[in-house]
């Protein structure tokens, strides 16, 4: 539930008796897509609000940490990542981090709503410095078709950088996708999902994808939460799965060596996000194996 009173733009958690509020100066744009409600605001600290559905996707401000988590880890554990998939991202800072990797040779924007991205091109243009570069390429239809459709053994990285698991988006937090994209990936290929809450949905969204990843035969499964404000409780996460690499190693040494500019992630924060909160890690405990920590 959304409410905008008085300046403020307010998402009414209803379930879990909270909400987030954000003093705004005006609305950008709206439209309603095939797919749903587009919101743009500008705000008074956090820079432009994308809403979707009445739900906040994104502002200029914080939406980095959540980009670079989403992409840094799984990019420096896999060992040389050449072909990357983005399954939604519509709003392009997910292929911006991907594309600042110079191992990179094809990076892939799999996202069902094309005028998310289009008016990420208008509102969010920073996060869509990467869309002319020659390594990117872009499908706007069902990503969960496109995984199931793809070549075998094919891709290096998947990254779903989803809505909510309702709605278009729930065939991605499914058992069957997990297995299509265990057979698109190449030998040490990784998938990166985006988890929801460490604080309200370990014990059940965070769970069920260890079990579904598990099913589908990855054997490695980690959850690195991280901070992000404009979220529900302030606090995410994104659970990697993997073919074989461990993923409580990774190319530290390039990472610290990297070509280019963060603003969170670095290796001290890989690791630090490595290291689950107890109640993560008595919650997982019959998904965490031995070696994972």
């Amino acid at each position: 539930m959304t409410a905008l009173n008085e300046g403020w733009f307010t998402e009414v958690f209803q379930d879990q008796g909270t909400a987030f509020s954000l003093q705004v100066k005006r609305k950008l744009h709206e439209e309603q897509t095939p797919f749903q409600k587009l919101e743009i605001y500008e705000t008074e600290t956090f820079g432009n609000l994308m809403v979707l559905d009445g739900c906040v996707m994104l502002t200029s401000r914080d939406i980095f940490l959540y980009h670079e988590m989403m992409t840094h880890p799984a990019l420096f554990t896999h060992r040389q990542p050449r072909k990357v998939v983005v399954i939604g991202g519509g709003d392009c800072g997910t292929l911006r981090e991907v594309l600042r990797h110079p191992d990179v040779e094809e990076a892939w924007q799999i996202e069902i709503d094309e005028r998310v991205t289009r008016a990420s091109e208008k509102y969010f243009p920073e996060l869509c410095e990467a869309n002319d570069d020659p390594r990117a390429n872009f499908f706007f239809g069902d990503g969960v078709q496109w995984i199931r459709d793809i070549e075998p053994d094919s891709v290096d990285v998947i990254i779903v950088d989803s809505t909510d698991p309702v709605g278009a988006a729930e065939g991605l937090f499914a058992l069957d996708f997990y297995r299509d994209a265990m057979l698109a990936l190449r030998e040490g290929g990784i998938i990166v999902q985006q988890s929801e809450s460490p604080l309200l949905h370990t014990d059940t969204i965070i769970r069920d994808i260890h079990t579904d990843m598990r099913k589908a035969g990855l054997t490695q499964v980690r959850t690195l939460p991280f901070p992000q404000p404009v979220y529900p409780t302030g606090w995410w996460s994104c659970t990697l799965g993997s073919k074989e690499n461990p993923l409580m190693y990774f190319r530290e040494e390039d990472a610290d060596n990297r070509a280019f500019v963060t603003r969170y992630y670095n290796s001290g924060v890989h690791n630090g996000a490595l290291a689950m909160p107890q109640f993560m890690v008595d919650a997982l405990e019959d998904e965490v194996r031995p070696e994972e920590g």
